[in-house]
């Protein structure tokens, strides 16, 4: 019997945001975990690519080239769906699965890209002034400087994380002593108390994105809706990208609940495919195994290619072996066959081969696992 390998197929890195410092320890971290296929799915961008590739033969893992966007579908958004962000009807988030390397998008789908990435950074450039404005409003003490949060914080696209990482190290350097970083961060929240311990850095960075940026935060600003590519268009540039569209699945949060999209497995299949998707996707911590097995089970047997991964696009270093909410221990080996199985398809899709068993053959050939 074939042995079966880890995969995480979807990793986000510092060419958008994440927990690690660099492309290297997010995949000597995998080497150590024994995660043998690795995905790259940043936000907006294939700037990484290069990176991964190398970093990838050097370790011998197996590299998958994905991206991921923030689209809009205006047939749901007018019906009230929420799809998969809670909070948002239409709004949609799309991964393209096993783009091509080297990059070829270019023309229009290239601009479109590169349009969507700009609107995004200044979306947080529009954040980062309002945050500015509050922070001398309360006399901090200290204001951002953005120019040097893109250049010193990023790999050129900047999101909010960025923000709440900035005040951090802002309010370190500004002030020594605890007591002093505390009376800063009561200021800062309009007279609330910092709740995390100041050793913990993420749940520092968490607590300032969710006090001051997100919705009803003294430096919040709402997205235009308008920035928001339609859902056809995303596919159009993963396409032209030589990538598989590709729908990330919420499922069942924490008190078991569904978004009005997904809570009909059944419906959301048939409307993805519809739509021309046939892949789909599952961040597997917020799931629980019994759902995660059910979702990722029926989507397999209707013909979509499914993978999972961990994302890593908090501040919270965590493993990059996968997991589900319930089991700490790792995924089942059902689990694993299934997202195994979806990996050596996206494999040979990268390679333009047409089967599951070319994609197992070249996985194990670059990783040097016996071919049985």
């Amino acid at each position: 019997m074939k042995k079966i390998l880890d995969v995480n197929a979807h990793l986000h890195t510092p060419y958008s945001f994440s927990a690690f410092t660099d492309v290297k320890q997010a995949l000597d971290l995998a080497s150590k975990e024994g995660v043998q296929v690795v995905g790259i799915n940043d936000f907006y961008s294939l700037d990484g690519y290069r990176e991964w590739s190398e970093a990838c033969a050097e370790r011998r893992l197996y590299p998958l080239f994905n991206v991921e966007f923030i689209s809009l579908n205006a047939e749901d958004q007018a019906a009230g769906l929420r799809v998969n962000d809670p909070n948002n009807p239409g709004r949609t988030y799309l991964s393209g699965k096993g783009l091509a390397y080297p990059v070829i998008l270019k023309g229009k789908e290239a601009e479109l890209l590169a349009g969507a990435r700009a609107e995004s950074n200044a979306q947080v450039e529009r954040m980062s002034v309002k945050l500015n404005d509050h922070l001398q409003a309360v006399k901090a003490g200290f204001t951002l400087n953005f120019r040097r949060i893109v250049q010193d914080l990023t790999r050129g696209s900047v999101r909010e994380r960025h923000l709440a990482k900035a005040l951090r190290l802002a309010v370190e350097a500004k002030f020594s002593r605890d007591t002093d970083r505390l009376a800063c961060y009561e200021r800062v929240f309009g007279g609330k108390p910092l709740s995390a311990p100041l050793s913990d850095q993420a749940a520092v960075e968490n607590e300032i994105r969710s006090k001051l940026l997100k919705a009803g935060g003294a430096a919040f600003v709402p997205e235009d809706p308008t920035a928001f590519l339609p859902m056809e268009t995303v596919c159009r540039i993963i396409l032209a990208a030589g990538g598989i569209p590709t729908y990330p699945f919420l499922a069942d949060d924490t008190k078991g609940a569904f978004t009005d999209f997904e809570g009909d497995l059944q419906r959301a299949a048939n409307t993805l495919k519809k739509r021309g998707i046939a892949s789909a996707e599952f961040i597997t911590t917020r799931n629980s195994t019994a759902v995660l097995e059910q979702y990722s089970t029926y989507l397999q047997d209707e013909g979509f290619t499914v993978t999972f991964g961990s994302e890593h696009n908090t501040p919270a270093l965590e493993p990059i072996l996968l997991r589900t909410r319930d089991h700490a221990e790792g995924l089942s080996d059902k689990l694993r066959e299934i997202n195994y199985r979806g990996a050596c398809v996206v494999a040979a899709h990268q390679a333009g081969l047409s089967s599951v068993e070319e994609g197992d053959a070249l996985i194990r050939k670059s990783v040097g696992e016996p071919a049985c």
